[in-house]
């Protein structure tokens, strides 16, 4: 047990980053409470391509902790036998993809394969390319699957899940926070921690201290498909794919505006034509989903993690991808919580460097 064991803690938001949280902190002995406005994984998770990538363009501040985040699920994955994560690693070719990156960019070990290489890794591809970046460590998760794993884990340690619940509110104490009033009651807390994506900029207003977080929008897709047609993740200049455990063809695009043009639904006939330009054997590709994410990103593009100044009590974590960092950000976030020790790999991310 960690020396803050029993340490009152409620966490604000069952997405992925909450949910990693409330099992790290739980599994702690942290006496955990999830409030959700929501249900689980209600909010952005439920719309997350869910690669676990750990490329970035240069230069990258949090550089350290994007190479821990394999490792990291690797881990979860022994401590939870539910989680299922593919690792069928990523293949990226073509301009605006991976490949254009620099060497230094790429956290993961990344191998240029040539022609035949691409073919055996995904023979329905029909031009494979000269030569292709492939990522054998990477991987996918359903990411609401994961979320709801994480909370079980959660709540075999005692935490408890409040979803349905509106925050309302803090009470503050000689600038501590003390407690959350919610739409079912107050909550006594020693630490609060906002992990409420889009809604952490108004939490974090009602403490005084807006954190600067947009909402950075993108489409999601999931089309009905032949099992098989895709056997890594690729990525290329017209289309980012990968195909889920059901059988279900994923794809992510980006956001183009709110025209009738570029409707989701719009983007995913698009979509669905680029693919069988690329893809033979794919069969009808009709839209399943095909909605807008609303990712949080802080004006400066960093992760924000780490305590509130000027008020004590108040832990805000928020990332993008989410998805892909939620491993290690629960694991050094509850560590950090727990012990109130200062994490090196966290310190680009505190929300101090905004007031």
């Amino acid at each position: 047990m960690s020396k803050g064991a029993g340490k009152r803690i409620v966490v604000i938001g069952a997405g992925m980053v909450g949910a990693s949280l409330a099992y790290h902190l739980a599994s702690k002995g942290a006496n955990v409470t999830v409030v959700e406005a929501g249900e689980i994984a209600c909010g952005v998770t439920a719309t997350s391509f869910a690669w676990i990538n750990t490329s970035h363009s240069a230069p990258d501040p949090i550089a350290p902790l994007r190479r821990a985040a394999i490792s990291e699920f690797r881990r979860l994955e022994r401590e939870l036998p539910d989680l299922h994560i593919h690792w069928t690693g990523a293949l990226c070719y073509g301009a605006g993809t991976d490949e254009a990156l620099p060497a230094s960019a790429h956290a993961s070990r990344a191998t240029q394969v040539p022609r035949a290489r691409v073919a055996e890794l995904e023979p329905t591809l029909r031009h494979p390319p000269e030569h292709a970046l492939f990522k054998a460590e990477e991987g996918a998760l359903d990411a609401v699957q994961a979320t709801h794993v994480l909370i079980a884990g959660a709540r075999a340690h005692g935490a408890k899940v409040l979803t349905q619940t509106r925050v309302r509110g803090f009470r503050t104490l000689n600038d501590q926070v003390t407690g959350v009033d919610t739409s079912t009651g107050m909550l006594e807390v020693d630490v609060v921690v906002l992990a409420a994506g889009t809604a952490i900029q108004a939490l974090t207003g009602l403490l005084g201290l807006p954190v600067p977080i947009q909402a950075s929008p993108s489409v999601f897709i999931r089309y009905a498909a032949t099992p098989g047609c895709v056997h890594t993740l690729i990525s290329n200049a017209v289309m980012e794919v990968r195909q889920s455990a059901d059988g279900g063809l994923l794809a992510a695009e980006d956001y183009l505006g709110d025209g009738p043009h570029n409707q989701p639904l719009a983007i995913a006939r698009r979509t669905a034509k680029a693919i069988h330009s690329e893809l033979e054997g794919v069969g009808s590709l009709e839209p399943h989903t095909a909605c807008v994410g609303l990712r949080p990103i802080a004006v400066d593009g960093l992760p924000v993690i780490g305590y509130l100044p000027s008020i004590g009590g108040a832990y805000v974590c928020t990332m993008h991808p989410g998805v892909a960092l939620a491993a290690v950000v629960g694991r050094l976030a509850s560590e950090q919580i727990m012990g109130d020790a200062a994490c090196d790999l966290l310190l680009p991310c505190q929300p101090g460097r905004f007031f």
